[in-house]
């Protein structure tokens, strides 16, 4: 029965380690550094929680013990049990949510290139290779752009429009091709297949994103509000159809 009980043990503390670091290093790779900078600060909620839970196991036996003059061998076992069980309890939960679709363009800057960083990342796993190395690379794009935009007055037209595509336009593409049944995926329509229409639409707004960084750091709001207004038409009005991520139809 000890055996046993040390093996549990050293299984439970074995996988509370393994979790705690494993989300400490971000859990999921991050794609950026908002996206790791929320992370980091759930995992501190996560500890805080470990530690406040130790701590009141460890003033409850204090109390048992003044109580019942010890706790006994035995006790200190099942405390030691306790803790672990605790331990691995609060590294794991509570997990930390993908955020909602709907949510990613709301709050400050910081926020909102966090939130489409974490929800891109827990796309990751549905999309093909190419996008997924498309999306990697507007990771690192969207922290550039994160910076320059809090740079600038929220109310401008451009840094609106800016918003909408980072915060609407990007993950509405990816949920567009998430949508499609998976056996229709490599189906051509045009010429080409879903797969490689959201590598395409991936790429084109890779190089919007780094041309609009390149505007706001010189600074010429002008024309970025021009590029503002044809982005929004490019890629808001015909997300709902989204022709380019269309599925063939099934005869």
């Amino acid at each position: 029965m000890a055996n046993s009980s040390a093996h549990d043990s050293d299984r439970i503390l074995a996988e509370a380690r393994y979790s705690l670091v494993r989300q400490q290093a971000g859990g999921r790779r991050s794609i950026g550094k908002r996206s790791a900078e929320l992370k980091r600060q759930h995992f501190g909620k996560k500890a805080a929680r470990m530690a406040m839970s130790v701590g009141v196991l460890l003033v409850g036996a204090m109390v048992a013990g003044m109580i019942l003059d010890g706790i006994g061998v035995t006790g200190v076992m099942v405390l030691g049990l306790a803790i672990i069980s605790a331990l691995a309890f609060f590294a794991k939960y509570p997990k930390m949510k993908v955020p909602d679709l709907s949510a990613l363009n709301t709050g400050d800057v910081r926020t909102m290139v966090g939130r489409t960083e974490l929800w891109l990342e827990a796309q990751r796993p549905a999309l093909p290779a190419p996008a997924v190395q498309l999306v990697d690379q507007i990771g690192v794009q969207l922290d550039g752009l994160g910076l320059q935009l809090e740079g600038i007055d929220p109310a401008e037209p451009a840094a609106v429009e800016v918003r909408k595509l980072v915060g609407e336009h990007l993950p509405g593409m990816v949920e567009s091709y998430r949508k499609i049944p998976q056996h229709l995926r490599r189906e051509e329509r045009g010429g080409r297949n879903a797969d490689q229409q959201l590598a395409d639409g991936l790429g084109k707004i890779s190089k919007e994103i780094d041309e609009i960084t390149r505007q706001l750091a010189a600074g010429d709001l002008d024309a970025l509000a021009v590029r503002g207004r044809y982005l929004d038409y490019r890629y808001g009005e015909g997300l709902e159809a989204a022709p380019q991520l269309e599925a063939p139809k099934v005869n």
